[in-house]
């Protein structure tokens, strides 16, 4: 029995590209900091193993010295590393791989094709291989069965399971049922997911481990694993550093936003990334966002605010008036039906009424 930890997708040297300058680059230097994190956390639970599923950097225009600081990090580590290389971080070209030197105790699968790293300490043989390019259009597993010599064996690559496009290693069920591992550790898929069990063997993406945008919501981390012949556990670690969140605030009927915000809110965000959806239904006032945006944000490392209000039900009872008002309202509704999820199109509906309402209403 043996423990071992399953990562993929850091991508360092990613842009944040959503975020203004400075806190983009805060956060780029946090994500260089997430593996010295992992290897604290290898270092103090007596981990054996760890594998990183690729993509540990976001291209091949990542900084050289972030590729050193990870070699840094993974040579701190008091385990043995194998790395498969993914379509972002491809082998070959001068790519990190090959210019950066690399603890001893890290192994990086050089090959298209499945091969071997023996660890005789662990009676366990890891078996993986690499993307040479940016898109792997056939099964690195293809015909691959791991021999039954009592001998517990893993597998590490990057790609995904019966995809809709075969770009990124697309791996069938049928192959991994017959791979004969006991377990395969998997990256590519930003999103973590339960194990899955094809045949005897088990698989899992682990997610990356810090948010890089509001399509990567929620904790973040990586796998802990315990496995011995026949058995495979698995526990999910939080490791990421912050959060990105988006909460909905339904505003209707409520005079101070500010406040129904900071009511709905969870006790601890400061140190995390929020997007706002203020939802509901407002009169003429609207949402002045700016004084609301300066009201708010001392509470969060990062926000962002969205008005997805719409015009109160109110409003529109003067829609079959013979006046301006009316045929402005008629006309609106229209468009307000036809596009609900257009913010532009409720802020006409307001903007127009107050024009209209602080003039003469003319009938027609």
């Amino acid at each position: 029995m043996f423990r071992f930890v399953h990562a993929a997708d850091l991508h360092l040297d990613s842009a944040f590209g959503a975020l203004a300058p400075q806190q983009a680059a805060a956060r780029r230097r946090e994500s260089r900091e997430m593996p010295f994190r992992l290897a604290n956390y290898v270092n103090t639970h007596g981990i054996d193993l760890v594998l990183l599923a690729g993509d540990l950097l976001d291209g091949r225009g990542a900084f050289r010295e972030t590729g050193e600081q990870l070699a840094q990090a993974l040579g701190q580590m008091e385990a043995q590393v194998c790395i498969a290389p993914g379509n972002h971080d491809f082998l070959g070209g001068g790519s990190v791989w090959e210019t950066v030197d690399w603890p001893e105790n890290v192994h990086i699968f050089r090959e298209p094709r499945m091969t071997a790293l023996e660890l005789p300490e662990l009676c366990a043989v890891v078996h993986g291989a690499a993307f040479t390019a940016p898109e792997q259009a056939e099964s690195l597993l293809a015909g691959f069965a791991a021999p039954a010599d009592g001998r517990v064996h893993l597998g590490l690559l990057h790609g995904e399971i019966d995809p809709a496009e075969n770009r990124y290693d697309p791996l069938g069920k049928a192959e991994i049922a017959a791979s004969g591992l006991a377990y395969l550790a998997l990256g590519h898929i930003h999103k973590r997911t339960e194990p899955l069990r094809f045949g005897n063997t088990v698989c899992a993406w682990p997610g990356c481990p810090e948010g890089r945008g509001f399509d990567e919501l929620g904790e973040k981390g990586v796998l802990w694993l315990e496995v011995e012949k026949g058995r495979t556990e698995a526990e999910f670690v939080p490791l990421c550093r912050r959060r990105y969140q988006i909460l909905s605030v339904d505003l209707t009927g409520q005079a101070d936003p500010a406040a129904a915000v900071l009511a709905a809110l969870p006790p601890q965000t400061g140190e995390d990334i929020y997007r706002l959806l203020l939802t509901g239904e407002r009169g003429l006032e609207g949402l002045d966002l700016g004084e609301l945006e300066r009201e708010l944000s001392p509470r969060f490392w990062g926000l962002t605010l969205r008005d997805h209000t719409r015009a109160a039900r109110a409003l529109w009872e003067r829609k079959g008036e013979d006046t301006l008002t009316g045929l402005f309202l008629r006309e609106m509704e229209g468009r307000c039906q036809a596009e609900p999820e257009n913010e532009a199109v409720q802020l006409a509906v307001r903007f127009g009424l107050a024009a209209l309402e602080h003039g003469e209403d003319v009938a027609l």
